[in-house]
């Protein structure tokens, strides 16, 4: 396995690597700003936490309708009249209807307004989200503070999947404790010295490690994303710490972003990637 020093242009010329790099980080800032993108984000509602099906914001605030479990078959049941001004798949919703949980904003059958209100779904646990392109957060930002691309973090990488999948119990943004899925190693070489960050296995098969390192919590946000593509069949692949990502709770506090596993803190500073959210 290659050493840091040496490996930039691993993505082409090093000019054509920034450069995408470049477009990469423009299509981030746009895709972070987007009307229903994480910024959006005001509230996850928690069904067991729920009184009489009512659901309450942190400032006292009920939304609107009656949120109540379904009897055994995976979905909810949400209860609204005229008054409450909600639509169900764009039709006002006078009654009952049974949801299940979706796969984003794009996706939300359910809206007041320009709110869209997204069901989901952890662990056996339903929750409501409502995402408003009118958000503080939203309103406020002003892009995504980055260190400046350096080819040195493009390293060699090898996937070493477990035997079988595990799952780890790490704390999560909101407090709480869920599970994490593993299913191998990441193993890359700086300065010399071998370094692994235990990963995920996408359904497509790309990897997802949640990290922090010597910059965490002051030079950058305290963890963050790395999304490295799929290995090849030997298990070698690309590990660019230059689009390291800001997890979604940075940008919006109502997401449940898990922290590093154990032994996903590199003692080493990756100058590279995303570092924190900017506001105006």
């Amino acid at each position: 396995m290659s050493d840091m020093s040496g490996m930039g242009g691993m993505n082409g010329s090093g000019d054509d690597a920034r450069q995408q790099w470049k477009t990469w980080h423009e299509n981030r800032v746009a895709t972070v700003s987007e009307p229903y993108g994480p910024l959006a984000l005001t509230g996850t509602h928690w069904l067991a936490d729920a009184v009489d099906g009512r659901l309450e914001t942190l400032d006292g605030t009920v939304l609107p309708g009656r949120w109540t479990e379904g009897a055994g078959d995976d979905t909810i049941v949400l209860g609204a009249t005229a008054a409450d001004g909600l639509t169900f798949d764009g039709r006002p919703l006078d009654g009952e209807v049974r949801l299940g949980a979706d796969d984003g904003p794009g996706t939300a059958r359910v809206a007041r307004g320009a709110q869209r209100y997204v069901v989901l779904r952890r662990e056996g646990l339903w929750a409501v989200r409502v995402f408003d392109p009118d958000a503080e957060n939203r309103r406020a930002f002003a892009g995504i503070d980055v260190f400046d691309y350096d080819e040195r973090w493009v390293l060699a990488g090898e996937f070493r999947p477990y035997d079988a999948s595990r799952t780890v119990r790490v704390g999560n943004a909101d407090g709480r404790e869920r599970g994490l899925g593993l299913g191998g190693e990441l193993a890359f070489t700086v300065d010399g010295a071998e370094h692994t960050l235990q990963v995920a296995v996408e359904d497509d098969g790309s990897l997802w490690a949640v990290l922090a390192d010597g910059t965490s919590g002051h030079d950058s946000y305290r963890f963050r994303f790395l999304r490295p593509p799929a290995p090849a069949a030997d298990g070698t692949v690309t590990v660019d710490f230059n689009r390291t990502l800001l997890p979604p709770c940075a940008f919006a506090d109502h997401f449940i972003c898990p922290f590093p596993p154990p032994g996903n803190t590199l003692p080493i500073e990756v100058r590279a990637g995303e570092r924190n959210r900017l506001t105006r």
